[in-house]
């Protein structure tokens, strides 16, 4: 699979009603040995800015989970590999952040911080694909993280 076609598999999947951050992990998931299953539960406390409290960017952090299965210490005394990967976070992040002015669920969405967020995500109608960057984001960090294996190799 090529990367430009993980990109559209994450939308995809994004658009089928999994949540931002597992449709960016399952679209690369077979490179590091996982089943879309196996993804999809990794990732599910993600979505909605990490379990809808609108913090950091569900689609962000599917994009850092994968940073780690490619740049991820094994090792608890390896300090040389925990400065790399988080190097190769931030570096994610902040282009993240240069197309989309925020990591955060809350202002991406245009929310107030302070309003009271359900347990329940909202039904995935056309409405909700008008009034939501998601798909958008979820793209955006797909794109980001192929970019990065791209310039890697």
């Amino acid at each position: 699979m090529t990367y430009e076609e993980r990109i559209e598999r994450a939308v995809a999947l994004f658009k089928s009603g999994y949540n931002c951050s597992q449709a960016v992990v399952a679209a690369f998931a077979d490179m590091y040995g996982f089943t879309e299953e196996q993804a999809f539960r990794m990732s599910a406390s993600f979505g909605g800015g990490i379990g809808r409290m609108r913090q950091t960017c569900g689609a962000a952090c599917g994009m850092f989970l994968l940073a780690g299965l490619e740049t991820g210490a094994t090792d608890g005394a390896d300090q040389e590999g925990k400065a790399r990967n988080y190097e190769v976070v931030q570096a994610l992040a902040e282009k993240f952040k240069a197309e989309n002015g925020s990591l955060i669920c809350a202002e991406l969405l245009g929310l107030s911080k302070q309003a009271p967020t359900p347990h329940t995500p909202e039904a995935r109608t056309q409405e909700y694909y008008k009034k939501r960057p998601c798909a958008m984001m979820v793209e955006t960090a797909a794109r980001i993280f192929a970019e990065y294996l791209q310039q890697k190799k």
